[in-house]
């Protein structure tokens, strides 16, 4: 059971997926980024919390050879 802010972490990495696909985890660097300039750093600790969910749900790629 996850506890409210993981569970909206989720939620909005799942919206990121959804809206900007590949483009995600740029968009949550982003915002990282911006929320480490104006010095929110518990805005940037759930960015970086979201960075991590998206980069745990991409697909691996696949260890075959394409020749």
């Amino acid at each position: 059971m996850f506890d409210d802010n993981e569970r909206l972490a989720r939620q909005e990495a799942h919206w990121l997926i959804k809206e900007f696909g590949a483009e995600a985890p740029l968009y949550a660097a982003m915002k990282a980024e911006k929320a480490i300039e104006q010095k929110d750093f518990g805005r940037c600790a759930r960015w970086k919390r979201i960075l991590e969910i998206l980069a745990d749900s991409r697909p691996a790629k696949s260890a075959t050879s394409k020749y």
